[in-house]
């Protein structure tokens, strides 16, 4: 049995500022666009393996819901089943559209509850040290700098599993 947690970021030219370092008294200068092109990282993670399964797409439905269940399943250990934990968007629950791989189980957080969900600091790492002051000029820029950023965070030993581990959610059987 393993334990995934899945969520989803929009990232798009208008971006996120974030802190950065500057010196004292200073005022730093952080580039802001105003065009709106975006994409959205769908991701899911398991701590206990240190392992994450990602996808970038252009939109966020139950399209793309479905695509992205079929990557976490790809990624789950042969002969394991895996638990997906996940918030209550609009296209994780489509009235039985969403084609739920044999080998997974979703389990719906409680509403308005982003906290419970480590992907969001898996998110907030991501925009803190990729995806922030910067311009794309692109869609695909956008594209690349996600897959950069989720390439980067998934091969660095240790990183998954010390952002996302919770001691109040474990399997033991």
């Amino acid at each position: 049995m393993e334990l995934w947690w899945q969520d989803e970021a929009r990232v798009g030219q208008q971006g996120t500022l974030t802190r950065i370092w500057a010196e004292r008294g200073s005022r730093p200068r952080a580039p802001r666009d105003q065009r709106y092109d975006w994409a959205y990282l769908f991701g899911a993670v398991c701590p206990a393996r240190d392992t994450g399964a990602a996808l970038v797409l252009p939109f966020a439905d139950g399209e793309a819901m479905n695509l992205h269940l079929a990557e976490i399943s790809r990624n789950v250990t042969p002969g394991a089943h895996a638990v997906v934990l996940l918030d209550g968007a609009g296209w994780h629950q489509t009235g039985g559209k969403l084609q739920v791989p044999d080998n997974i189980s979703l389990l719906h957080l409680p509403a308005y509850s982003p906290e419970l969900n480590p992907v969001e600091n898996i998110w907030q790492f991501l925009r803190q040290n990729q995806l922030s002051n910067r311009v794309f000029d692109r869609y695909t820029d956008i594209v690349d700098a996600c897959c950069d950023a989720w390439n980067a965070l998934t091969a660095d030993p240790g990183r998954i599993r010390s952002i996302a581990t919770r001691p109040w959610a474990s399997v033991t059987i």
